[in-house]
């Protein structure tokens, strides 16, 4: 066993332990296994919520855009911003709401907001489908992470096997208690280690960020900048936009949020989130470096661009760090993750179907951990898309339940039920004939709108119509 190994096994290990002990008593109600009782104070929302979305994505699939696109990355910098913004003030609110009648899942929001579980049943779909590249992109990152640290002793679906045996037993064990827990040790590793890595490495291999910076663009002229073709700003403007609307509708995010003590906790924490932002610009930096020090990755190569770097510049111990702390980036968001798909599947899928497993809630939910993460496995083994496309397609999906949350909260709320699903209907299903087909929207757009993610595209019509069916139903009522 060489050392890298050797230090990726020992810090792995510590967390599972960290994540599964002291949990007698504590995961036996749904609600204490689900959402950790909604007994999280500031810095545990704080660490949690920042878990979740600071992930593999953060650690690999960040760096990959800024070595393969570029000022393309810069996207990721722009819409968290915007979406604490709304976070803000939204989140309080939807806290409160679910407080008062004790809600657990997100699709619980929807079925009490439009009283229909028709609708609770489509939410719960649209987050189980969105959600399952949410976990393939962590898998996936674990494979690329072991693999790569380990120097190829582990290979990349031996490693994806063994961590998700992992993630399933401490998420059943241990709930969101567990999830907590490794969230605390997980940001102190990476952040230590993203600071460290986007500060050394630029000095190391070029004196400095501001030289590694004009040699990118020595080499690459504009390759810091936004492009003009592919990546242009209408696609930026598009994808910040899009992602900023979904960050908080992710069904974890939810999960998340309920675990907050009070709504002042939830305030306060939409404060304290721009602080991450800090570890993404290191993460470019880092990016920018592989784009010198190791050109020619091609696309499916990119997501290696960061491991490949540190391997490269590294002693073998140290390398086992920075793989453990990127299994961290993995294990975490994973475990929420698969605890909200667990849950959704159960209570609002699977339930409204066959009432008499209401009985048996909490073991059933427990008993469709394995069953899903066995679904993300074979899901991966298909898969061909770079981290970043995994996430994109997911934030395209979720991004249809916004214009049914946010109505919800008018006074005379102008959104009908049958509306709401009608539109959610529509959106889901040109984002399907955006992923499955060759079809290209944008190819009947005017050509200043070249590039628009058809996440929004999906959107407009997703509102078109719920408006449109909702003013039919007031009509024809009357």
């Amino acid at each position: 066993m060489n050392s890298a190994i050797f230090v990726l096994a020992i810090i792995t290990a510590l967390a599972f332990i960290l994540a599964i002990i002291q949990v007698k008593g504590k995961t036996h109600q749904l609600e204490e296994w689900a959402v950790g009782g909604r007994s999280f104070g500031v810095i545990l929302v704080f660490i949690l919520m920042g878990g979740e979305l600071y992930t593999t994505f953060t650690f690999l699939g960040g760096s990959s855009l800024a070595y393969n696109k570029g000022g393309a990355c810069y996207y990721i910098l722009c819409y968290s911003p915007i979406a604490y913004v709304l976070g803000y003030w939204l989140l309080p609110a939807i806290w409160k709401y679910a407080k008062e009648h004790n809600l657990i899942s997100q699709s619980d929001f929807y079925i009490r907001k439009y009283d229909s579980k028709a609708l609770g049943v489509l939410v719960s779909l649209i987050g189980f489908i969105a959600l399952i590249p949410y976990l393939i992109l962590q898998i996936k990152g674990l494979g690329i992470i072991v693999s790569e640290t380990s120097y190829g002793a582990i290979s990349a679906n031996s490693a994806i096997w063994l961590c998700s045996a992992l993630m399933v037993i401490y998420v059943v064990v241990a709930g969101m208690h567990g999830s907590v827990r490794v969230a605390v040790v997980k940001d102190v590793l990476i952040l230590a280690i993203v600071f460290f890595l986007g500060i050394y490495l630029p000095y190391h291999y070029y004196g400095g960020i501001e030289n590694t910076i004009n040699l990118v663009e020595t080499r690459h002229p504009g390759f810091t900048m936004i492009s003009n073709k592919d990546f242009n700003p209408v696609w930026f403007i598009s994808t910040v936009l899009l992602s900023a609307i979904g960050l908080y509708l992710w069904p974890h995010s939810f999960t998340s949020l309920y675990t907050s003590q009070s709504a002042k906790v939830l305030k306060k924490n939409a404060i304290l989130m721009p602080l991450y932002q800090f570890l993404l610009m290191f993460v470019f930096i880092i990016g920018f470096v592989a784009a010198l020090q190791l050109p020619g990755l091609n696309k499916a190569q990119s997501d290696l661009a960061l491991i490949r770097l540190v391997i490269n510049t590294f002693s073998p111990w140290f390398v086992g760090v920075i793989g453990a702390a990127g299994v961290l980036t993995a294990l975490v968001p994973g475990s929420i993750i698969l605890l909200s798909i667990a849950t959704l599947f159960i209570k609002n899928i699977m339930i409204p179907v066959i009432p008499a497993c209401a009985k048996k809630e909490m073991l059933l939910v427990k008993l469709s951990v394995p069953f899903i993460m066995l679904i993300a496995l074979v899901a991966n083994s298909y898969g061909g898309e770079t981290i970043v496309g995994l996430l994109i397609v997911g934030y395209g999906l979720v991004s249809q339940l916004f214009p049914a949350l946010v109505f919800s909260f008018c006074r005379n709320n102008p959104i009908s039920k049958l509306g709401a699903i009608g539109g959610m209907l529509i959106g889901v299903m040109i984002m399907f004939i955006s992923i499955l087909t060759k079809v290209n929207f944008n190819d009947y757009l005017p050509t200043v709108l070249n590039g628009l993610n058809v996440g929004i595209i999906a959107l407009i019509a997703n509102l078109i119509v719920t408006l449109i069916i909702s003013s039919c139903e007031r009509i024809y009522l009357r």
